[in-house]
Protein backbone atom coordinates (compact mmCIF):
# COMPACT_ATOMS: atom_id res chain seq x y z
CA UNK A 1 0.00 0.00 0.00
CA UNK A 2 1.28 3.43 -1.13
CA UNK A 3 -0.78 5.34 1.51
CA UNK A 4 0.52 5.76 4.78
CA UNK A 5 -1.71 3.93 7.53
CA UNK A 6 -4.68 5.55 9.17
CA UNK A 7 -3.20 4.67 12.46
CA UNK A 8 0.71 3.34 13.18
CA UNK A 9 1.89 2.29 16.65
CA UNK A 10 5.40 1.78 17.03
CA UNK A 11 7.92 0.18 19.77
CA UNK A 12 4.89 0.77 22.21
CA UNK A 13 6.12 0.46 26.01
CA UNK A 14 3.19 0.54 28.72
CA UNK A 15 3.80 -0.43 31.99
CA UNK A 16 2.05 0.18 35.58
CA UNK A 17 3.62 0.48 38.88
CA UNK A 18 1.83 -2.85 41.01
CA UNK A 19 3.41 -2.13 44.48
CA UNK A 20 7.09 -2.06 44.78
CA UNK A 21 6.67 -4.07 41.43
CA UNK A 22 6.30 -2.58 37.67
CA UNK A 23 3.72 -4.57 35.78
CA UNK A 24 4.96 -4.54 31.81
CA UNK A 25 1.70 -5.06 30.20
CA UNK A 26 3.13 -3.34 26.52
CA UNK A 27 6.34 -4.38 25.10
CA UNK A 28 7.39 -3.04 21.88
CA UNK A 29 3.53 -3.09 20.10
CA UNK A 30 3.37 -2.49 16.84
CA UNK A 31 0.27 -2.35 14.81
CA UNK A 32 -0.95 -0.35 11.18
CA UNK A 33 -4.48 0.06 10.04
CA UNK A 34 -5.12 1.34 6.78
CA UNK A 35 -8.05 3.60 5.24
CA UNK A 36 -10.60 1.36 4.25
CA UNK A 37 -9.59 -1.58 7.01
CA UNK A 38 -11.69 -3.28 9.39
CA UNK A 39 -9.52 -5.43 11.86
CA UNK A 40 -10.31 -7.35 14.69
CA UNK A 41 -8.35 -7.48 17.95
CA UNK A 42 -9.35 -10.31 20.30
CA UNK A 43 -7.63 -10.98 23.21
CA UNK A 44 -8.33 -12.42 27.02
CA UNK A 45 -8.90 -10.04 29.82
CA UNK A 46 -6.02 -8.43 31.30
CA UNK A 47 -3.31 -8.73 28.13
CA UNK A 48 -3.53 -5.24 27.22
CA UNK A 49 -6.34 -4.77 25.06
CA UNK A 50 -8.05 -2.13 26.55
CA UNK A 51 -4.65 -0.05 27.32
CA UNK A 52 -3.88 -0.73 23.89
CA UNK A 53 -6.79 1.14 22.26
CA UNK A 54 -6.39 4.12 25.58
CA UNK A 55 -2.47 4.26 23.58
CA UNK A 56 -4.04 4.45 20.55
CA UNK A 57 -6.69 6.55 21.04
CA UNK A 58 -5.00 9.22 22.78
CA UNK A 59 -6.26 8.88 26.10
CA UNK A 60 -3.27 7.57 27.45
CA UNK A 61 0.07 8.38 26.98
CA UNK A 62 3.08 5.04 26.51
CA UNK A 63 6.12 5.09 28.17
CA UNK A 64 8.16 4.80 25.01
CA UNK A 65 7.50 4.56 21.57
CA UNK A 66 5.19 6.64 19.16
CA UNK A 67 1.49 7.01 17.70
CA UNK A 68 0.91 8.39 14.14
CA UNK A 69 -2.36 9.33 12.99
CA UNK A 70 -2.79 10.37 9.60
CA UNK A 71 0.82 9.92 9.08
CA UNK A 72 1.64 12.25 11.64
CA UNK A 73 3.47 11.60 15.12
CA UNK A 74 1.77 12.52 18.06
CA UNK A 75 4.43 12.51 21.03
CA UNK A 76 5.09 15.97 21.25
CA UNK A 77 1.60 17.23 21.10
CA UNK A 78 0.61 18.49 24.79
CA UNK A 79 -2.88 17.90 26.35
CA UNK A 80 -4.76 20.24 24.53
CA UNK A 81 -3.15 19.34 20.79
CA UNK A 82 -3.91 15.52 22.06
CA UNK A 83 -7.37 16.48 22.64
CA UNK A 84 -7.90 18.22 19.62
CA UNK A 85 -6.73 15.15 17.47
CA UNK A 86 -8.89 12.89 19.31
CA UNK A 87 -11.68 15.02 18.98
CA UNK A 88 -11.38 15.49 14.96
CA UNK A 89 -9.30 12.39 13.76
CA UNK A 90 -10.69 9.52 16.40
CA UNK A 91 -13.54 8.41 16.27
CA UNK A 92 -14.65 5.95 19.93
CA UNK A 93 -17.62 3.03 20.21
CA UNK A 94 -17.91 0.81 24.10
CA UNK A 95 -19.87 -1.61 25.13
CA UNK A 96 -21.97 0.50 26.55
CA UNK A 97 -23.59 2.94 24.27
CA UNK A 98 -23.11 6.07 26.84
CA UNK A 99 -25.30 8.14 25.03
CA UNK A 100 -27.09 11.13 27.20
CA UNK A 101 -30.46 9.96 28.25
CA UNK A 102 -31.95 13.65 28.09
CA UNK A 103 -31.17 14.27 24.82
CA UNK A 104 -32.53 12.83 20.91
CA UNK A 105 -30.97 10.53 18.99
CA UNK A 106 -30.30 13.52 16.62
CA UNK A 107 -29.26 15.69 19.44
CA UNK A 108 -26.65 12.94 20.79
CA UNK A 109 -25.37 13.13 17.29
CA UNK A 110 -24.99 16.89 16.66
CA UNK A 111 -23.35 17.57 19.75
CA UNK A 112 -19.77 16.80 19.04
CA UNK A 113 -20.05 18.53 16.30
CA UNK A 114 -21.20 21.36 17.48
CA UNK A 115 -17.72 21.43 20.14
CA UNK A 116 -15.82 20.98 17.32
CA UNK A 117 -17.35 23.92 16.16
CA UNK A 118 -19.64 23.51 13.36
CA UNK A 119 -22.66 25.38 13.07
CA UNK A 120 -26.07 24.35 14.01
CA UNK A 121 -28.07 23.93 11.10
CA UNK A 122 -25.15 22.01 9.86
CA UNK A 123 -24.63 19.71 12.57
CA UNK A 124 -28.44 18.52 12.60
CA UNK A 125 -28.14 18.24 8.32
CA UNK A 126 -25.23 16.05 8.75
CA UNK A 127 -26.59 13.94 11.98
CA UNK A 128 -29.80 13.74 9.85
CA UNK A 129 -27.96 12.33 6.78
CA UNK A 130 -25.81 9.90 8.82
CA UNK A 131 -28.68 7.89 10.95
CA UNK A 132 -30.65 7.96 8.67
CA UNK A 133 -27.89 6.35 6.31
CA UNK A 134 -27.61 3.96 9.73
CA UNK A 135 -31.48 3.01 9.75
CA UNK A 136 -32.84 5.06 11.80
CA UNK A 137 -34.33 7.83 10.18
CA UNK A 138 -37.59 7.78 11.59
CA UNK A 139 -35.76 7.40 15.30
CA UNK A 140 -34.64 11.35 15.09
CA UNK A 141 -36.72 12.62 17.36
CA UNK A 142 -36.72 9.40 20.05
CA UNK A 143 -34.47 9.74 23.23
CA UNK A 144 -32.16 6.34 24.15
CA UNK A 145 -34.72 5.10 26.59
CA UNK A 146 -37.58 4.60 23.90
CA UNK A 147 -34.89 3.21 21.87
CA UNK A 148 -33.85 -1.30 21.48
CA UNK A 149 -30.23 -1.83 22.55
CA UNK A 150 -29.28 -2.39 19.38
CA UNK A 151 -30.56 1.38 17.54
CA UNK A 152 -28.68 2.63 20.56
CA UNK A 153 -25.73 1.21 19.72
CA UNK A 154 -26.26 2.29 15.77
CA UNK A 155 -26.73 6.10 17.67
CA UNK A 156 -23.60 5.63 19.20
CA UNK A 157 -21.70 4.78 16.14
CA UNK A 158 -23.04 7.85 14.62
CA UNK A 159 -21.95 10.11 17.15
CA UNK A 160 -18.72 7.96 16.68
CA UNK A 161 -17.84 8.92 13.08
CA UNK A 162 -20.22 12.31 13.47
CA UNK A 163 -17.05 14.57 12.93
CA UNK A 164 -15.56 12.37 10.05
CA UNK A 165 -12.57 11.08 12.09
CA UNK A 166 -9.81 9.07 9.89
CA UNK A 167 -9.82 6.51 12.89
CA UNK A 168 -12.87 4.08 14.32
CA UNK A 169 -12.05 2.19 17.86
CA UNK A 170 -14.27 -0.35 19.41
CA UNK A 171 -14.40 -1.86 22.57
CA UNK A 172 -16.76 -4.42 22.69
CA UNK A 173 -19.32 -2.63 20.63
CA UNK A 174 -21.73 -5.83 20.34
CA UNK A 175 -21.08 -7.09 23.48
CA UNK A 176 -24.30 -6.31 25.18
CA UNK A 177 -26.45 -7.56 22.47
CA UNK A 178 -28.33 -10.68 21.78
CA UNK A 179 -26.56 -12.52 18.37
CA UNK A 180 -29.05 -11.21 16.00
CA UNK A 181 -29.10 -7.71 17.19
CA UNK A 182 -25.31 -7.69 17.18
CA UNK A 183 -25.45 -9.66 13.79
CA UNK A 184 -27.30 -6.27 12.50
CA UNK A 185 -25.21 -3.77 14.35
CA UNK A 186 -22.02 -5.77 13.24
CA UNK A 187 -23.29 -5.28 9.25
CA UNK A 188 -24.15 -1.54 10.06
CA UNK A 189 -20.20 -1.21 10.87
CA UNK A 190 -18.95 -2.81 8.29
CA UNK A 191 -20.47 -0.80 5.47
CA UNK A 192 -20.16 2.54 7.48
CA UNK A 193 -16.21 1.70 7.25
CA UNK A 194 -16.49 1.00 3.58
CA UNK A 195 -18.29 3.64 2.85
CA UNK A 196 -16.18 6.39 4.81
CA UNK A 197 -12.74 4.33 4.30
CA UNK A 198 -12.71 4.81 7.58
CA UNK A 199 -9.78 2.62 9.64
CA UNK A 200 -11.27 0.59 12.49
CA UNK A 201 -9.74 -1.76 14.93
CA UNK A 202 -12.28 -3.91 16.94
CA UNK A 203 -11.89 -5.51 20.09
CA UNK A 204 -14.23 -8.41 20.44
CA UNK A 205 -14.59 -11.99 21.76
CA UNK A 206 -17.06 -12.71 19.28
CA UNK A 207 -14.71 -14.64 16.79
CA UNK A 208 -17.48 -15.32 14.55
CA UNK A 209 -17.78 -11.49 13.55
CA UNK A 210 -13.88 -11.63 13.75
CA UNK A 211 -13.32 -14.08 11.43
CA UNK A 212 -15.45 -11.89 9.10
CA UNK A 213 -12.95 -8.86 9.27
CA UNK A 214 -10.04 -8.50 7.25
CA UNK A 215 -7.35 -9.08 9.71
CA UNK A 216 -7.65 -10.77 13.28
CA UNK A 217 -5.05 -9.73 15.76
CA UNK A 218 -4.45 -10.51 19.50
CA UNK A 219 -1.71 -10.29 21.99
CA UNK A 220 0.85 -11.81 23.24
CA UNK A 221 3.56 -11.51 25.57
CA UNK A 222 2.63 -7.58 25.29
CA UNK A 223 2.80 -7.45 21.45
CA UNK A 224 0.15 -7.20 18.84
CA UNK A 225 0.58 -10.29 16.53
CA UNK A 226 -1.49 -12.45 13.97
CA UNK A 227 -3.99 -14.65 15.27
CA UNK A 228 -3.12 -17.29 13.54
CA UNK A 229 0.94 -16.93 14.59
CA UNK A 230 -0.07 -16.92 17.96
CA UNK A 231 -1.87 -19.97 17.51
CA UNK A 232 1.05 -21.58 16.05
CA UNK A 233 3.50 -20.41 18.93
CA UNK A 234 1.26 -22.61 21.73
Amino acid sequence: MNEPPALYLTGIMRSYAQGERSLDILRGAELAIWPGEIVALVAPSGTGKSTLLHVAGLLEKPDAGEIYVGGEPTSLLDDRGRTSLRRTHIGFVYQSHHLLPEFSALENVVLPQLVAGLKQREAERRAGELLGFLGLGERLKHRPAEMSGGEQQRVALARAVANAPHVLLADEPTGNLDPETAEHVFGTLVTLVRATGLAALIATHNLSLAARMDRRLTLLDGRVVDMDEAAARQ
